[in-house]
């Protein structure tokens, strides 16, 4: 038999289990599921499994609501509780993927600026120093004095 991975989110919890480590009663977990405070996951069969996520959850929402708050109030923190977690494994996926991905491409990531334009250098590398002079005049004084040359020429 393969063994499964149990994390925080995995539905492991009949009912009358999570009622009583929630300090609730069962028909109230049945409510909260009703209006998607806290909802379960289900069985094949359709009976519901709460994970250790849903019963802190449920401890939070009695908490919440000993303390004055409503409960669309509560849902919409435990909402964005979710997301915050969401971003938070998201942010966590994209760094782990950067890493790899600096130790799979080491050096591409080094640029210099030549004559030619900005171009990737291997790392460690350096671009041999140029003593040319470049003058750089505005857009607005080269054609003035593009201008005039052409008029020179003509005159």
């Amino acid at each position: 038999m393969a063994e499964r991975h149990m994390d925080a989110d995995t539905p492991v919890f009949a009912i009358a289990v999570a009622a009583e480590l929630a300090g609730m009663h069962p028909q109230t977990l049945r409510q909260y599921d009703r209006v998607g405070l806290v909802v379960p996951g289900r069985t094949a069969g359709g009976s519901r499994r709460y994970s250790t996520r849903n019963i802190e959850q449920l401890r939070e929402v009695a908490q919440l609501s000993s303390e004055g708050m409503s409960l669309p109030a509560i849902a919409r923190l435990l909402d964005l509780e979710d997301e915050n977690r969401a971003l938070r494994r998201r942010v966590s996926e994209l760094q782990s993927a950067l890493r790899a991905e600096r130790q799979n491409r080491p050096g591409l990531r080094v640029f210099a600026a030549g004559a030619a334009g900005v171009i990737p250098m291997p790392n460690g590398r350096r671009i041999r120093r140029s003593t040319e002079v470049v003058l750089w005049h505005p857009r607005g004084d080269r054609d003035r004095q593009d201008r005039e040359r052409q008029d020179r020429e003509r005159g």
